[in-house]
């Protein structure tokens, strides 16, 4: 039997600081605000995945972030990473940091092998409907991702719990310079090429501005409908929690039958409250993004 578990957790670290204590306590932190919840035990009956915890640390308040005249929230002003964290992390790794109003991944040139300074970065508050907008550019070659509904997995192994990669439990819009990586040319018809749903859906029409150029990204969630759109134009669009959805994680790299944890929490992603974080990729590359805004739909 797998174990949700969300937990109230004191962070202290150089991205924020909170106070832990009643439930829905406000701890002010700078110019944005932080909310504590109460430890919380659901548990979810699926024999088919490893035993796994998720783990929910206290959520932005989004009453605290600037919002703009077109009704979007703040999430990266090109000045602070308030609210930013690493994944499975109480800071922002080094690698991420703010360059000419940007923020920046300094890639170690390692692919996903992930260093201490580096890691995925996530905006510490959980999303259920919005549309989320952005801008981005990779270098020659690069590759990253945008990850969406995500949760923070803990599992255990020989007595010793690690963090999952956050791409066992969310969808990825992909971030890639689709003419100089050769992820480009795997997977399906394209659907490892920028915007698509990383390994299951291509973006059609695959209308990317060529590395070191900036690219409009977007990103819908309304009840279970996703829509990705790039410079501007829709180009992918899907249905969670569906038998479509299913069927297509069986068939992606993400089978039950290939990575059942991953299998598990892709399909019920978003957990129970189908709610999650919005993630940024590590993934060895030098990646830009900026213009990052957030409007809530429910």
């Amino acid at each position: 039997m797998n174990r949700i578990v969300l937990i109230s957790a004191c962070a202290a670290a150089a991205a924020f600081v909170c106070s832990c204590g009643g439930n829905n306590k406000k701890a002010e932190v700078g110019p944005v605000t932080f909310l504590s919840e109460e430890t919380t035990t659901v548990h979810v009956a699926n024999p088919d995945a490893p035993e796994y915890d998720v783990i929910t640390k206290p959520q932005v308040d989004l009453a605290s972030l600037p919002v703009d005249k077109d009704g979007y929230y703040i999430l990266f002003d090109g000045t602070r990473l308030d609210g930013w964290r690493g994944y499975g992390k109480d800071a922002v790794p080094s690698k991420w940091s703010i360059e000419d109003g940007c923020l920046k991944f300094s890639g170690t040139g390692s692919g996903e092998g992930q260093t201490l300074e580096g890691g995925d970065i996530i905006f510490a508050h959980k999303f259920k409907n919005f549309k989320l907008e952005f801008e981005w550019k990779v270098s020659k070659g690069g590759n990253s991702g945008v990850f969406y509904l995500a949760q923070e997995v803990q599992s255990e192994k020989d007595g010793n719990k690690k963090y999952e990669h956050i791409y066992l439990s969310a969808p990825e819009y992909q971030v890639l310079d689709n003419a100089n990586h050769p992820d480009a040319l795997l997977g399906v018809d394209g659907n490892r090429q920028s915007a698509s749903l990383y390994d299951m859906i291509p973006a059609k029409p695959q209308n990317q501005n060529p590395f070191e150029n900036w690219n409009k990204g977007g990103i819908m969630v309304y009840k279970g409908t996703v829509v990705h759109s790039q410079n501007d134009v829709n180009v992918v669009e899907y249905h969670l929690w569906t038998p479509e959805w299913t069927e297509m994680l069986q068939n992606s790299k993400f089978s039950q039958e290939k990575w059942p944890i991953a299998f598990d929490l892709l399909n019920n992603c978003g957990g129970p409250d189908h709610e999650g974080y919005i993630g940024f990729q590590d993934h060895g590359d030098d990646v830009w993004f900026r213009n990052i805004r957030i409007k809530v739909l429910d």
